[in-house]
């Protein structure tokens, strides 16, 4: 065999942090691998050291809501029970679990048991979903009144005759009044303070209110470094990643929720320019891994759980927009991998529940699920679909270059190594964006509350707080100052849009969509005002108004989300849900459909799949827009004289540890002999390792000298050998070795495998791994691959747990990425159930 390996990577780390992080998973030296040069095949003449002491593997039982039938199968716990962080799953391994399980609870039992069993079996899914929506609902509730309460403090604090309203925000403290400023029961802290003077007054306030907002944002930082590093950021783009087949540890743990909850309350409060909806979503995929583990059929499948999540997902995004039915397309557009039909029927469900416990809820005792939900009493007319137009091209222009100025602040503070940490970054940005937001009226309201007025028709509107309704000559200052708080808060959102904060990106951009909208509706109504005889202006009626500058607000905030998020029907409905105007579905599907293509001439990437990208997360975009090499996937693939391959026979358990030992390659191909190298299937290190384990221990008590093979021996005696045959994949999905990269890569992307393997007239040729695939088309640099463990040619991690015909995991022996625990197991956030 030849001794050539020309590809000798590194080991690499996991991906970088953005805020630097220390507790970060980073790569570990000590987990390097020897060259492959020093060991290809292993067969009878290899040189045998002696065996460390066999690989154990322990499962903690658990009480679960429903247990096993008693008649399950006894190879039910042969099944692997648990993955490594960041290695990927096998779909098709999963579904073909489910189904053999489904199998086997048809056949335990018949009549009316078997009936029985069957339906508490079925509804499991369905209670953990109305759990989630359950769960979402009342936490968004509390969420969003919470908020309310915090914000308002920055300003004041309620003070009824009788005392005890010191809880109630502004808007509950005001009820009755028209204008909130006529409210006797608000007290501002400037008349706490028996501060008269005006001067006086407006310093007081201001400075109470920047106190405030910068403990509300160190505050909410402090939680995430201190309790759970996941809680920070959005989260969707992790959540794509584990729909996408990954597993990330502790990102959806009981810790994660708490800590997101908590500082999403605080971050929101603390007036910075960042958003809830996002983090929502996280919070509501949490709460489904959490009830999931009640029910282990569930628990143990990752393919169903992964459903389950995209369903949770959906209500997420139901809570934060008051749009059931864009939730359901939001999860189907932007997070959800695989969707199986089945599926959308699951969101529905529980995106239903979570908004009608929200509704029940009643958080801002207005009967709206969101705080900007409006109604419009006017159409549009044809004229104005030019002006939709120009604010699909702005919005487009306005997403493509957040996405660009998001991504070189983050870039920047990844190789500025002088700057100061997390917890310092979060002040600044908190001190700066206080400084800034004050003397703006505009800004310096909650960015729900901007969005709400900005939306409203001017003859609803019964308390202009911001002057949106002024007439003649003061509506040209209104506009200035709506354009120069758009163009404020597109920097501000650049720099505080991946801070170690749960912070979302939705909100922000509508505000900066709907301010730019209304500022465009208001010269529109000004044009139409000032000269009706316009021929354009002929289908307005005389003496009834003819532009709705609320109208350009909402298409705006559609056209800046398009922008940003590159997401289209999904937006459409969302918008729709929150106007409940069938009419102006139109100009919005035309802003949408503009921003995007505008969108996508500066970048194909949206900002969650641009932080996938730099935080080089190992997902597999499965859209057919992603452009790939024309190559033959030889040139990417591993070779076979670079693998690591096990021969059919010559083994012995002692052997067979001590290669298990010395490589920690998460699998191995199997050949014939070195010198056909007829490939005979594949063996997953999980199933390897747990076969050696029970082998040696009794019943068998098999000794370490006992021969192993994974082939047909007419003369061995089965109580005296170890016949690994059951326990390989004797027919792994192979591709001719002149196969075409493209073929190969919609096998990853629409059959979820984790690795391929190629051959020639049946002759291994070489190995092809999923993250391979995504380096390639990440544009990924050949020098940051490792040469750390994996399956025969992928990252050096390892599954725990016993496995049956296919290991579930990605990367193959080139490793890639190698995640690290990046928080103490004894840790707050080490919780039994934060391990996804």
């Amino acid at each position: 065999m030849s001794n050539h390996n020309p590809r000798n990577f590194a080991t690499s780390s996991s991906p970088p942090d953005p805020d630097h992080d220390p507790n970060f998973p980073s790569g570990d030296p000590s987990t390097s691998l020897p060259d492959p040069d020093e060991l290809d095949f292993f067969s009878a003449e290899d040189p045998l050291h002696t065996p460390p002491e066999p690989l154990t593997f322990k499962r903690k039982q658990k009480k679960t809501l429903f247990p096993l039938p008693a008649r399950a199968p006894p190879q039910r716990s042969c099944w692997p029970q648990r993955y490594e962080d960041l290695t990927a799953i096998d779909w098709i391994f999963e579904y073909t679990k489910e189904r053999q399980r489904l199998r086997v609870l048809a056949s335990s039992a018949s009549g009316l048991l078997g009936y029985v069993t069957k339906l508490l079996d079925a509804s499991q899914v369905w209670v953990v979903l109305v759990l989630t929506g359950l769960a979402v609902g009342a936490l968004a509730a509390v969420i969003d009144v919470t908020t309310d309460w915090l914000g308002d403090i920055k300003y004041g604090y309620c003070a009824s005759v009788d005392g005890g309203a010191f809880y109630l925000s502004k808007t509950s403290c005001c009820i009755g009044y028209e204008e909130q400023a006529k409210c006797s029961g608000w007290r501002p802290w400037s008349v706490a303070f028996g501060v008269g003077s005006a001067g006086g007054k407006w310093f007081l306030e201001y400075l109470v209110y920047l106190v405030l907002a910068i403990t509300f944002a160190m505050s909410s930082a402090v939680l995430v470094k201190t309790y759970a590093i996941h809680a920070k950021h959005s989260g969707i783009p992790e959540i794509k990643t584990v729909l996408g087949g990954f597993i990330i540890r502790r990102f959806l743990g009981v810790w994660t929720l708490i800590t997101k909850s908590l500082g999403l309350v605080l971050a929101v409060a603390s007036g910075m320019w960042l958003g809830k909806e996002g983090p929502l979503v996280h919070v509501a995929c949490c709460c489904a891994n959490i009830f999931i583990k009640l029910f282990p059929n569930i628990n143990n499948n990752e393919a169903r759980k992964r459903e389950v999540l995209s369903a949770a997902a959906a209500s997420g995004i139901s809570v934060a927009f008051g749009s059931p039915i864009g939730g359901v397309l939001f999860s189907l557009e932007q997070l959800s991998y695989y969707f199986p039909d089945k599926t959308m029927w699951q969101s529905f469900v529980c995106a239903m529940t979570a908004a009608v416990v929200l509704e029940g809820f009643d958080p801002y005792r207005s009967g709206k699920l969101v705080l900007y939900q409006v109604t419009y009493s006017r159409s549009w007319h044809g004229f104005e679909l030019v002006p939709f137009v120009i604010l699909g091209v702005l919005g487009g222009i306005y997403g493509g270059l957040f996405i660009k100025a998001n991504m070189m602040v983050a870039q920047w503070k990844k190789s500025a190594h002088w700057l100061p940490g997390a917890l310092s970054q979060v002040a600044i940005v908190a001190i700066l964006t206080a400084l800034i937001n004050y003397p703006n009226d505009y800004m310096r309201a909650q960015c729900s509350d901007l969005v709400s007025n900005l939306f409203s028709e001017c003859s609803k509107l019964t308390d202009d707080q911001f002057g949106l309704c002024k007439t003649g000559a003061a509506s040209a200052g209104t506009i200035v100052l709506l354009i120069f708080a758009a163009i404020l808060g597109f920097g501000l959102a650049a720099i505080t849009f991946g801070l170690q904060i749960p912070a979302g990106i939705i909100l922000p951009t509508m505000a900066i969509g709907a301010l730019t909208g209304r500022a465009i509706g208001i010269i529109m109504e000004i044009w139409q005002h000032n000269h009706p005889k316009f021929i354009a202006f002929n289908s307005c009626e005389p003496d009834i108004p003819c532009i709705t500058p609320g109208t350009y607000a909402i298409i705006g905030a559609a056209a800046a989300l398009a922008g940003v998020t590159r997401l289209t029907v999904s937006i459409v409905v969302i918008m729709f849900e929150l106007t409940g105007a069938l009419t102006y579905v139109l100009p919005i599907m035309v802003a949408v459909m503009i921003s995007k293509w505008v969108g996508d001439a500066f970048s194909r990437r949206g900002i969650y799949e641009s932080w996938i990208h730099f935080n080089e997360y190992p997902f597999l975009d499965n859209s057919e827009e992603m452009p790939i090499p024309d190559i033959p996937a030889s040139q990417i693939m591993t070779r076979i004289e670079d693998l690591v391959v096990l021969t059919a026979t010559g083994h012995t358990i002692a052997s067979l540890t001590t290669i298990l030992e010395a490589h920690p390659y998460r699998g191995f191909p199997v050949v014939s002999d070195p010198r056909d190298a007829i490939l005979l299937g594949y063996i997953s290190r999980a199933e390897l390792a747990y076969n050696l384990q029970i082998s040696t221990q009794p019943p068998r008590s098999l000794p370490p000298e006992t021969e192993a093979f994974f082939a047909h021996q007419p003369l061995a005696d089965p109580r005296t050998t170890l016949d690994l045959r059951p326990w390989m994949d004797q027919t792994p999905l192979t591709l001719p070795s002149r196969s075409r990269l493209h073929l190969a890569v919609s096998y990853f992307q629409k059959l979820g495998l984790r690795y391929v393997l190629f051959t020639d007239r049946g002759v291994l040729q070489g190995l092809l791994t999923k993250k391979d695939v995504w380096y390639v088309l990440n544009g990924a640099e050949e020098t940051r691959r490792t040469s750390g463990g994996g399956d025969a040619g992928g990252p050096g991690t390892t599954m725990l747990g016993a496995g049956a015909a296919r290991e579930s995991g990605e990367g193959e022996q080139e490793g890639l990425l190698r995640g690290e625990d990046d928080t103490d197991p004894s840790s707050p956030g080490a919780d039994a159930a934060s391990i996804l």
